[in-house]
């Protein structure tokens, strides 16, 4: 079984054009073959009239002139039977000398109603394999055979068979070898295909097949494998990233769980060994250990939510406002940092749908991540306003901002901007992507923007319930600063 394409093209080819071939030169032969025929059996039927009244002249013992048969091809045979049946002149050959040669005539004779001739194909002897020959009753009640030999049909027959032979085989053979180039040529694009998928299967992932063009087939073939390897070397590309976010989620996490089990075990072994002598060591062991509890449960529930908003768990559904949730923010942040100036800019209540306690999560993370990452005395602007059915909540500081690698890894967990990890001025860096987390899960994003004038705004974009928003507190925006008295918070009426 021939396993290459190349193989199975030329011998499909091959067997094609011999086919081909075949079926042309049996159609030839058989053509000239009917030609022939009917050009003797034309002979003989214009012969007969002739070839009658000579015989009849020759066994009357009165040739003539007139009666002397027209031109027959050498080897004719005549035969002139009585009623009686009595054979005359069985021997002669027209158009030759004597010759032994004749054909085997069948017993009886053939004959058709109403004199007709009849035709047909007889087999000889002596030298001659083949012959027409016509009988007919002539009106005398005489039996005229006439036979032609078919030895100059056979002939040119034969010819026509050896050089229809010689023509195939010289066109076979520059068909081979013309076939074998031209399947080559439109090969080598495969092959290249082939040298490359193997680059590629080395490590080589850069690697891009060619010819990549919509013209041919095998372009458009290696569009769409260029195509896939793109998806491929894309899908390696974040397996990758994604495998290295994972050994780092996981050296982070047991970095950031291993202090306060460190702590605890070490505040714990200072009370076995006597703390409980000192009142005061005591007091702050024991406060050590609960600091430390707290927060590391803190952290670990964190972890947890986490891991829940990428399980894509569903969160509780309720029709929220969200200014409400960006002024308690503010206030609860207003009663952390009095120092510091902290504005919220919210003309009209924006309407969501979402889980309340998580969006306070989420919010309250953006207001705690701008305390901790500016100086001391720098403002604080928070915004909220309704575009294209999506409420945006901008919350910006003044602070030095972020690096492009910073903002690119802003929101993953346990990254923090500060290359010493130090813990005075922050959590364990789940922050941002706990809020990232919270905001994707209720279909929105979460962004970084770089100020003008410096400073970093983090912008928090979530879809607009379809539910239309009540008039309350239209009258009264929720402007700059300043604390927010129950009147402006009241519920709605």
């Amino acid at each position: 079984m021939i396993r290459s394409l190349r193989g199975r093209l030329l011998v499909g080819l091959v067997l094609l054009v011999i086919a081909g071939l075949a079926v042309s030169s049996l159609a030839t032969y058989l053509a000239l073959q009917s030609f022939l025929l009917r050009r003797v059996d034309d002979q003989l039927l214009a012969g007969r009239d002739s070839a009658s009244r000579y015989m009849l002249s020759l066994r009357a013992g009165e040739p003539s002139r007139s009666a002397f048969p027209p031109p027959f091809p050498t080897g004719t045979y005549a035969e002139l039977r009585s009623p009686d049946g009595q054979i005359f002149a069985g021997t002669f050959s027209f158009g030759g000398a004597d010759s032994a040669a004749q054909p085997r005539l069948p017993d009886p004779l053939p004959s058709a109603a109403g004199g007709q001739p009849v035709i047909r194909p007889l087999s000889g002897s002596g030298g001659v394999s083949e012959y027409r020959a016509l009988f007919q009753t002539l009106a005398t009640g005489d039996r005229l055979v006439l036979a032609i030999p078919l030895t100059d049909v056979n002939s040119t027959l034969t010819e026509l068979l050896v050089s229809e032979g010689l023509i195939s085989a010289a066109v076979l053979i520059a068909l081979l070898v013309f076939a074998w180039w031209v399947v080559g040529l439109g090969l080598r694009p495969l092959e290249r295909m082939g040298a490359t998928a193997q680059a590629i299967a080395g490590g080589q992932f850069g690697r891009r097949v060619e010819p990549a063009t919509p013209r041919t087939e095998i372009g458009r073939l290696g569009l769409a494998l260029n195509g896939m390897l793109s998806q491929i070397e894309a899908a390696l590309e974040q397996r990758s990233q994604s495998e290295q976010r994972l050994r780092r989620f996981v050296a982070d996490a047991s970095h950031e769980l291993r202090t306060p089990l460190t702590s605890i075990r070490g505040y714990s072994e200072l009370l076995r060994r006597g703390a409980g002598a000192s009142t005061e060591d005591a007091a702050i062991a024991r406060r050590r250990i609960e600091e430390e509890s707290l927060r590391m449960s803190s952290l670990v529930e964190d972890l947890l939510l986490m891991a829940r908003l990428d399980q894509g768990r569903p969160l509780e559904e309720a029709t929220l406002d969200l200014r409400r949730i960006a002024a308690d923010a503010c206030q609860d942040a207003r009663t952390v940092a009095p120092e510091r100036s902290i504005s919220l800019s919210a003309p009209e209540p924006v309407r969501i749908v979402g889980d309340d306690t998580r969006l306070r999560q989420a919010v309250s993370n953006l207001l705690r991540n701008a305390l901790n990452h500016t100086r001391a005395g720098s403002g604080i602007e928070v915004s909220l306003e309704q575009l294209e059915g999506r409420a945006i909540l901008s919350v910006r500081d003044h602070g030095p901002g972020l690096t492009p690698e910073a903002a690119a890894r802003a929101f993953e967990p346990f990254y923090r901007a500060d290359p010493a990890r130090s813990r005075d001025r922050g959590g364990a860096g789940l922050g941002l992507a706990i809020a990232a987390g919270v905001v994707n899960a209720h279909g929105g994003s979460l962004r970084y923007v770089p100020a003008k004038g410096g400073g970093a705004t983090f912008e928090m974009e979530l879809p607009l319930t379809a539910e239309k928003p009540t008039e309350q507190h239209a009258d009264q925006p929720i402007q700059q600063g300043g604390p927010f008295t129950p009147k402006e918070l009241a519920p709605p009426a």
